[in-house]
Parts: C-alpha cells; sequence; structure tokens
C-alpha cells in the first residue's frame, strides 16, 4: 500500500485547491451556508465539470473511474476550506449505495447524473441519530403493483436540497432499498439546526410516498458498505480541516507578539503547535490507509473505517479547541473562522456515531 500519494493525485489536489483558494477562510464561506441553498451553485457545476462528482463511478456510468484515494484527496480540501458543500450526502452517499446495490438499470439513470452534478443525492437511513440495519421504523408496503414509504429519517445529510433520496427502510420480507425523486407527493422536508452552520441536515417524514423498489441482494450488506465507505470519506474532510486549523495556528503564533516576543516562541504555544503537528501526521497515515483498503482490500473496510473515526475525529476536536484557545480572544469572536472550525469539527466527531460505538466495533473488528 501507499501512504504518499502520487503524481498524479498531487496534481488532482493541486487542481481542486486552486478551485478553493478564495473560499478559504472568506466571506464566500459565511456567504453560502446563509444562502437558501446552503451552499455554493457555481462551486457545485465547477467540481461537476472538473469529474470530481463522480471519481469512483465507473466510466461505464459516466465517471472518472478513479478511487477512493482520488475521492479522498478532494474531501480532505473541502474540509481544509470548510465548504458547504452536499458533497459527503451525493458523492459520497447515494454514489456508494448505488454502487453497492445490484440494480444497474438504477445505476445507469441516476449515477451519470450524480457524477456531472446534475442531481443532488442523498441517503435516508438514519432514525433519531442512527442508522438500523434492520431498517428502522420507517415501513414500505406495495400496494397496487407500486411501493409507497411511511416514516421518518433523520438527521439526513443535505435532506433540504437533495433531488434523489435513497431511502433504506424495512419491508414485510425484511429490509430494503427505495428510490424517492424530488417532487414525489407524500414527502415532508423539515430543515434541522445543526451545530454547524456549514453543513446543511433535514428531517424528511414519509406519508405513502411513492418509492422505487432498488434491487438489492443482501441490503444490510450494501448499508454497511455505505457506511464504511462513509467513515473513510467523513475522515478525510477531517484530515482538511486538521490541517488547516493548525496552518492558521501556526501563522497566528508566528504574527502575533506579545512582551516583545512571538507567542510562538512560548513553550506552551510551541509544543501545542507540536502536538497538533504529531496528530495531523498519524490521521495521515490512517486515513491513508483506509482509504487504500476501500480500493483494494474491501475486506479490511471495516476495521480500517473504525480505526479512522475512533483516532481522527477526537484527534480533529483536540485540534479545533487548541486552535481557539491559541487565538485568545479573538478565537473566540464570531467574526474569527475559529469556531467554524470548532463545530465542524464537534458535529463531525458524531455525525456516524459517537467515538465510544467507533471503539466498540474496532474492538469487535479485532476481536479484544
Amino acid at each position: 500500500m501507499r501512504l504518499v500519494l502520487d503524481p498524479e493525485q498531487e496534481e488532482l489536489r493541486a487542481t481542486v485547491r486552486k478551485v478553493l483558494a478564495d473560499r478559504a477562510p472568506s466571506a464566500k464561506v459565511r456567504a453560502a451556508m446563509d444562502s437558501a441553498d446552503g451552499f455554493d451553485r457555481d462551486l457545485w457545476r465547477t467540481l461537476g465539470e472538473l469529474g470530481v462528482l463522480g471519481l469512483v463511478v465507473p466510466e461505464s456510468f459516466g465517471g472518472a473511474g478513479a478511487g477512493h484515494v482520488e475521492r479522498a484527496v478532494v474531501l480532505e480540501e473541502l474540509g481544509g476550506a470548510l465548504t458547504p458543500s452536499p458533497f459527503l450526502a451525493s458523492a459520497v452517499l447515494a454514489t456508494d449505495a448505488l454502487l453497492a446495490l445490484d440494480d444497474v438499470g438504477a445505476g445507469g439513470d441516476y449515477l451519470p447524473k450524480l457524477a456531472e452534478g446534475e442531481l443532488i443525492g442523498t441517503v435516508a437511513a438514519a432514525e433519531d441519530g442512527a442508522w438500523d440495519l434492520a431498517g428502522g421504523t420507517t415501513a414500505a408496503a406495495e400496494r397496487d403493483g407500486r411501493w409507497e414509504l411511511t416514516g421518518t429519517k433523520s438527521p439526513v445529510l443535505a435532506g433540504d436540497s437533495a433531488d434523489l433520496i435513497l431511502v433504506y427502510a424495512r419491508t414485510p420480507a425484511g429490509p430494503g432499498w427505495f428510490a424517492v425523486e424530488r417532487g414525489a407527493p407524500g414527502v415532508t422536508r423539515t430543515a434541522l439546526t445543526g451545530l454547524d452552520p456549514t453543513r446543511r441536515l433535514a428531517r424528511i417524514d414519509f406519508a405513502a410516498a411513492p418509492a422505487r423498489r432498488l434491487i438489492s441482494a443482501d441490503p444490510g450488506a450494501a448499508l454497511e458498505t455505505v457506511t464504511g465507505l462513509a467513515a473513510v470519506a467523513l475522515a478525510a474532510e477531517q484530515v482538511g480541516g486538521m490541517r488547516r486549523a493548525m496552518e492558521l495556528t501556526v501563522g497566528y503564533a508566528k504574527a502575533r507578539v506579545q512582551f516583545g516576543r512571538p507567542i510562538g516562541s512560548y513553550q506552551a504555544v510551541k509544543h501545542g503547535c507540536a502536538d497538533m503537528y504529531s496528530a495531523w501526521e498519524l490521521a495521515v497515515s490512517v486515513l491513508r490507509y483506509a482509504a487504500w483498503t476501500a480500493d483494494h482490500d474491501i475486506a479490511e473496510l471495516p476495521t480500517a473505517a473504525a480505526l479512522a473515526q475512533t483516532y481522527i475525529g477526537p484527534a480533529y476536536f483536540r485540534t479545533a479547541t487548541d486552535m481557539v484557545q491559541f487565538h485568545g480572544g479573538i478565537g473566540y469572536t464570531w467574526e474569527h473562522d475559529a469556531h467554524l472550525y470548532y463545530k465542524r469539527a464537534k458535529s463531525s466527531e458524531l455525525l456516524f456515531g459517537r467515538p465510544s460505538a467507533h471503539r466498540a466495533r474496532l474492538a469487535d473488528q479485532l476481536q479484544i
């Protein structure tokens, strides 16, 4: 396996970083997160034109046919810029779900549009914040030759803006996957107020909503694959956020002068910055391994994904906390971006389960 990116992957990083250069951090991030959509549609179109929305989509479905390492590179840059975007919902969750299923027809209908950015997708599997392999309380029933969904999913990433909702629900024969398109009757979306203003969440209520049954030999296994890949993708975002928080803190420590000396020359601050760097280096190694397993050793993915969230989530939160503290008074103001990194770090740490749940999953994988 490779822990170092190859030249093409570094070129991809440079391209995405250039696109985001005037957005990290800047007033554009705040404008996007406060907009009606919650993200910059011009940037979304640009990402689609670059092909990064369909990196893991096979070429036969209109994608780039690349891998999860490449997607992780993009997510690192998006996370470092705190980019308000439905990328995690659409280019990760929805895309991975369609690829994990056995429905070639649905893949042909939706994957090319997701890869182009023409459609925004998401997965609705959580109920009361937890993903249930049994499908939760949301039920699907077949009536007059069509399927209908009834129940509530919450929280749903980008649930307010998604054009395609892939719902994991229970049926009389067990759990299954269903597709609900924008405009379907019986679907109510309610925006949720989360800790992180740069990431939109919603509650979606289904009241006999018409849905398309998706073919899957093992729906539960598909969900487990999706959650594992999502954990790796989120870890990439977190690593990018760690790097940027560290860079901003080190830059401030060099420029801020107290008692005639840069504060970075004081032991408490310089050692704190060194700890940030050490934590980030370890996080990069954990991420690279997890992304490599997604491409080359899928059987190891559950262990690598659990390890990624066990370590990287708390490490990012510690880095963001230190960022606020080392910036002193200005770090506590609304005008500074430190609080945005802090909120993103905490919400991401809990997005797919508490650290204790990831530790328990890792222990089960390692049989300890």
